[in-house]
């Protein structure tokens, strides 16, 4: 029993802080461009991750749901208590069936979200909208978009700033470019807040009419939020062990389903020239450089059921600099290997315990004894 209760809390528990552990905060290395003024109280510790996934009423089979969330609670509270981060950025895709549920079930689902997701007043949850939590572009509804928005205080448009930093959350199912409802009045919020930061980043001598009445907002570049990466060809140019499976690299990528449209993208770069974009979706981690000096990183999925290795980004961002560390999860393959291994020792210590199993040496002498013989 003993043996037994041990190997559990092990493989349920206590393997979480083994190795969310040896996570570190990266370093944000100083140089001519660093702010005098930024120190190390001034650097923002954020934990960004994406596409949870929580499973519904509809395809979620009891007991796999029961496993992932446990999973994902465990993960996620582990790393709350051990790194202790100022800001979290869930980055879209909450929900496996948000595009689906009921009143009913919806309910249901923030409800557990909230108990597995819960954080401390120390921490701040920001939750990006996914596809899969209003629905495609087709299946979007204003109703949908608007109970998501009362639960997780989500607005397209919205600009986050914490300690000068500029960070602006994006609806990219919105960015479809065909005028609907959502879509309009999406765009109409991010422009206006485009005009703003570009005429805050404006020199003091450079005045434009255009910005004398205009809100001044911290003159930090901006990082973009979205769920849906910006236009790329495929995955063929991404690399590392959470990338995407060399049988899926060269599959081309689907404009407006699985990234935005090359016109949607551009738009987005031309109106806030950031300075990183951060974006879930396709589940495999990926980093491609836009324009030749912006990067985006897609953030692989947090859920066991999409992955073998999850994980998540630990980052270090200044107004002017930032420095991101990939930190995993343990791998299931691993926690099953030692399930294996234990349940095969437990079978030998029971046998043994009942002498059903011959002693090899014994069983060796024996052997002996009739070679002789």
């Amino acid at each position: 029993v003993c043996f037994v209760s041990s190997v559990l809390i092990f493989c349920e528990f206590l393997i979480y802080y083994v190795v969310i552990f040896q996570c570190r905060w990266p370093e944000v290395k100083g140089g001519a461009r660093m702010d005098k003024e930024e120190t190390s109280t001034s650097v923002l510790k954020a934990i960004i991750l994406a596409d949870t996934h929580l499973l519904g009423e509809i395809k979620g089979h009891w007991l796999d749901k029961l496993r992932r969330e446990w999973q994902m609670e465990r993960s996620f509270q582990t790393a709350l208590w051990l790194l202790q981060p100022d800001i979290v950025f869930i980055l879209g895709d909450v929900f496996d069936e948000g595009k689906w549920s009921s009143p009913q079930a919806w309910a249901d689902d923030v409800r557990r979200f909230r108990k597995m997701f819960k954080y401390p007043v120390s921490t701040e949850l920001v939750v990006i909208v996914g596809n899969h939590d209003i629905g495609f572009h087709y299946e979007m509804t204003t109703y949908k978009v608007n109970r998501f928005e009362k639960v997780f205080n989500f607005t397209s448009g919205k600009l986050i700033t914490r300690k000068g930093i500029n960070f602006v959350v994006v609806n990219s199912v919105a960015m479809e470019g065909d005028g609907c409802a959502v879509c309009r009045t999406s765009e109409a919020k991010l422009a206006a807040l485009s005009h703003k930061l570009n005429c805050s980043q404006q020199k003091p001598n450079h005045s434009n009419k255009r910005c004398s009445d205009v809100e001044k907002l911290p003159a930090s570049e901006p990082i973009l939020l979205q769920h849906y990466p910006l236009y790329r060809k495929s995955d063929a140019e991404c690399s590392g062990e959470d990338s995407a499976p060399p049988e899926e690299k060269n599959i081309p990528f689907k404009e407006k389903y699985d990234v935005l449209s090359q016109e949607a993208s551009q738009k987005l770069i031309r109106w806030f020239h950031p300075r990183l974009i951060l974006s879930g979706h396709t589940h495999s981690a990926c980093e491609v450089l836009h324009a030749g000096k912006i990067p985006e990183i897609s953030v692989p999925s947090f859920s066991w059921r999409n992955r073998n290795n999850p994980s998540f980004i630990m980052g270090s961002i200044t107004p002017t600099r930032f420095s991101l560390q990939k930190c995993f999860l343990p791998y299931e393959s691993r926690v099953f290997t030692i399930y294996c291994a234990a349940g095969a020792l437990l079978v030998i210590l029971i046998l043994a315990h009942f002498q059903l199993l011959t002693p090899p040496f014994y069983f060796a002498q024996r052997l002996i004894s009739k070679h002789k013989a």
